[in-house]
């Protein structure tokens, strides 16, 4: 598999539980600018912003900690921008959805409130 193609995969694989947890998904890969938010998922009063990483190996540290500080700026000006053009009166959430999915092992961690926006 590829590196596009496991990232396809870690997104479906998210998505999909992301709704076997009641989760209820609005968008995916939906663009702002430079910004794309991988699945924009709602549950009871709150939007949830999620960014899914995909790795093959967690040789280079786990895959949350490839989410830059600059990437979390490009995220929350996304989220507003989808919040503000649908008009949405919710809590926002940012998770982060780690996978890590090799010959051996196929592995997600779901981290709610990963990072907070300002």
């Amino acid at each position: 598999m590829n590196h596009n193609e496991l990232g396809k995969w870690g997104e479906q694989f998210a998505a999909e539980y992301l709704e076997k947890n009641n989760y209820e998904i609005i968008e995916r890969n939906w663009f702002f600018a430079k910004a794309e938010i991988d699945i924009i998922a709602r549950k009871d009063n709150e939007l949830i912003i999620v960014e899914v990483k995909t790795r093959n190996s967690d040789f280079f540290g786990d895959p949350q900690d490839f989410v830059t500080p600059s990437k979390i700026k490009l995220l929350v000006k996304a989220a507003n921008e989808f919040i503000i053009s649908n008009d949405l009166e919710l809590e926002v959430r940012f998770d982060i959805i780690a996978i890590l999915k090799n010959k051996t092992q196929e592995q997600l961690e779901h981290f709610e409130n990963a990072f907070y926006h300002f």
